[in-house]
């Protein structure tokens, strides 16, 4: 599978942006909901849940098309982020089918598939390594100062200002700079940082969707983030060792 095929790196590089929030010491969120005090609105909601749809869908397999609903657009943005759109578009649509094969064998007393689905993204995203880090280095490299934004338009415009060139310039340096962070991250520690980043998982999550222990998450989080800090510092003139094994 060709990573990217037919896009421009910079077409890419707007999507390598980290919210201020993910360097806080805590992750947002754990997933879980607040206890409902109803015990008819608890019934619809132990229906609604994903655990109940895959429930559901044992006997009625149309029903996992809801599973599929709630959770694609993540799952894409996920694997996007990883190995490019177009590759992007392959392992989500098999994340889902490996999911609906498994139902059977699926934790019915975890209440959201989240972790359990962004787990098997995570499987098949390691079968293309390789391209992952060469799509991070070849964005690394990118020099353009044209930013492409999400809808394929350029930021700055023609008639775009000395200042406004110039902040697109700062954007596209620190997008190369967040690029060669990644394409250097020992791979366990960029599969965790790009599970709490574009994922929005919680360090439990994360360990389920990953089988390590909590703990772990928390240690391969924190070299990652240090190493992403480095590399956007302005200041930092220093190349870390390659960890892209």
């Amino acid at each position: 599978m060709r990573v990217n095929s037919g896009r421009p790196p910079d077409r890419v590089l707007p999507d390598l942006v980290f919210p201020p929030s993910f360097f806080a010491d805590d992750v947002a969120g754990d997933g879980t909901a607040g206890d409902d005090a109803s015990v008819e609105s608890a019934v619809e909601s132990a229906v609604a849940s994903d655990a109940g749809v895959i429930r559901l869908s044992l006997r009625d397999p149309e029903r996992f098309a809801e599973i599929f609903h709630r959770y694609f657009t993540a799952i894409h943005r996920y694997a996007s982020a990883r190995l490019g759109a177009d590759a992007a578009d392959d392992v989500a649509a098999e994340t889902f089918l490996v999911a609906f094969r498994q139902r059977e064998r699926y934790d019915l007393s975890r209440h959201e598939a989240r972790a359990w689905l962004f787990g098997i993204a995570t499987n098949l995203i390691r079968r293309h390594r390789r391209d992952e880090v060469r799509l991070y280095r070849a964005l690394a490299r990118a020099r353009d100062a044209s930013v492409t934004g999400s809808g394929g338009g350029s930021v700055v415009g023609a008639g775009a200002s000395a200042a406004d060139s110039a902040d697109a310039d700062l954007v596209v340096d620190a997008r190369r700079r967040l690029a060669g962070a990644l394409a250097v991250l020992k791979a366990g520690d960029r599969e965790v940082l790009l599970l709490v980043a574009y994922g929005e998982l919680s360090y439990v999550e994360v360990s389920d969707a990953l089988g390590i222990p909590p703990g772990t998450v928390g240690s391969r989080l924190n070299r990652a983030r240090k190493r992403v800090r480095e590399a956007l510092d302005t200041n930092t003139t220093g190349k870390g060792d390659r960890h892209d094994g």
